[in-house]
């Protein structure tokens, strides 16, 4: 599917780059989030890699999958972010957790405070060892997919993967002791 929207695009057609905007939007902003660690520079980052795939469409040898290719240019453009930037402290919105009660509302609240303690928990780790979990846990990646989209070698990949684990887990029972969890 992607190889007719590529020859669209090529071909001139001005709006078949939609179908990647809606396609790989939300993966990658995922995936720079997992890196630069802030929502609005993880818009940045998405809208600067999918602006860098327009122009270097044509240049795409299809050796590889385009999600890959396209995943490479948006840890390329995270990595490059992230570098120019110095670690700021994230900060715990209680509004966040406030919203009406419903049948449902504990089950949600539950969801969404664990998903917010993993989100949480992977801004504590190093940006690589986040990445690694996000594509091979979040999305279900392939190690060789991995490695063609961050350019590590395949053992390369399964350390920091380990090390990921392993700083996850810490991370998490650091969370998980802080105040606001009832410890």
């Amino acid at each position: 599917m992607d190889q007719i929207y590529i020859d669209k695009v090529l071909a001139g057609d001005p709006y078949a780059f939609r179908y990647f905007l809606t396609t790989y939007k939300h993966m990658a902003y995922s995936v720079a989030h997992s890196i630069v660690k802030q929502e609005h520079l993880a818009e940045e980052v998405v809208q600067d890699a999918f602006m860098r795939c327009y122009q270097s469409l044509a240049k795409f040898k299809q050796q590889s999958k385009f999600s890959t290719w396209f995943y490479r240019i948006v840890v390329n453009c995270a990595f490059t972010t992230a570098r120019r930037l110095k670690p700021e402290s994230v900060t715990f919105d209680l509004q966040e957790h406030d919203f009406a009660w419903g049948e449902n509302a504990f089950d949600k609240l539950v969801k969404k405070e664990r998903e917010q303690v993993i989100q949480e928990a992977l801004v504590l780790i190093p940006a690589n060892e986040a990445l690694a979990l996000r594509l091979y846990y979040l999305e279900e990646l392939a190690i060789q997919e991995v490695c063609d989209i961050t350019g590590w070698t395949d053992s390369n990949a399964k350390v920091i993967l380990f090390r990921a684990r392993k700083h996850l887990y810490s991370a998490l029972c650091r969370l998980m002791k802080e105040e606001y969890y009832g410890t």
